[in-house]
């Protein structure tokens, strides 16, 4: 397990819904200090022991060492003001706001050292999520490494080079979860409707896609050729692969469904830059 160390404190943490939440559940896991930590939120209410949670942005203290924004994109603007006026040049600015661009965060924090946009997804509270990671070209080496090694104990950590990309990341990565999720719940719904126990067809499809993602994740074969190991010519799994692979079958649906996601997201950043 890879443990944070004080160069990355004092941490802030602007909003902590469920990813903020998420992240810093692993965070603390990982031996991140629970009272180098604070985390603004307007409820106040707890997060987790030994964190100080405050309902406004404290003011007359040390620049934070790391700060993450984890509000809504739309509350950017309204945020904006309060944290420039804290951090500082030695501060590393974490976004996970989807669609808000380098540009625009460098914009509204123009006194702030790197700025660094992160996509996690919710596994990243047991250490298995993956993180897309941009910076602009003015994030040095010793700024991107700090956001590597501070996203290292969330799961996979990649580097997205053209943020031109990062809204299909996000679609991919970033709401993947949501979309699979559906297709477990359709699978034990399907496998219900065709006379199994709602609650055995729930668990059946539950175990299956965790032992196949597995599978998939410890093997050096691509998915499709793992599928064709399954699937026996004139076998059941191969009809069953037949209605997938049609020509209106998964992946015109899943082409839709992230070009839809996408399209959200640029949306979105486009809010940003007019807010």
């Amino acid at each position: 397990m890879t443990t944070l160390d004080e160069t990355m404190t004092p941490l802030w943490m602007i909003g902590c819904g469920n990813m903020g939440g998420a992240m810093l559940t692993r965070w603390i896991a990982a031996g991140l200090d629970p009272a180098a930590v604070t985390v603004v939120r307007p409820s106040g209410q707890p997060v987790a022991p030994g964190v100080r949670v405050v309902t406004a942005i404290p003011v007359g203290e040390a620049p934070p060492r790391t700060l993450i924004l984890a509000v809504k994109p739309q509350k950017l603007a309204d945020v904006a003001a309060d944290v420039a006026a804290v951090v500082g040049p030695d501060s590393l600015v974490v976004s996970i706001l989807a669609g808000a661009r380098v540009a625009a965060l460098r914009d509204y924090f123009p006194g702030a050292g790197a700025i660094v946009r992160a996509l996690p997804n919710t596994p990243v509270a047991i250490g298995k999520g993956v993180v897309g990671l941009h910076a602009g070209t003015e994030a040095d080496a010793g700024a991107r490494d700090a956001a590597a090694a501070l996203m290292a104990p969330l799961g996979l950590v990649e580097w997205i080079a053209d943020e031109e990309q990062f809204d299909l990341v996000t679609a991919l990565s970033g709401s993947g979860p949501a979309f699979l999720f559906r297709f477990v719940g359709a699978l034990a719904t399907a496998g219900a409707e065709l006379g199994l126990p709602a609650d055995q067809a729930a668990r059946l499809a539950i175990a299956t896609v965790e032992g196949a993602a597995l599978l998939a994740a410890a093997s050096d074969e691509t998915p499709g050729k793992l599928a064709d190991r399954v699937a026996s010519p004139g076998g059941s799994t191969r009809k069953g692969l037949d209605v997938l692979d049609a020509e209106g079958g998964l992946l015109p649906l899943l082409r839709e469904t992230l070009a839809a996601a996408a399209r959200r997201n640029a949306e979105m950043a486009a809010e940003a830059v007019r807010a």
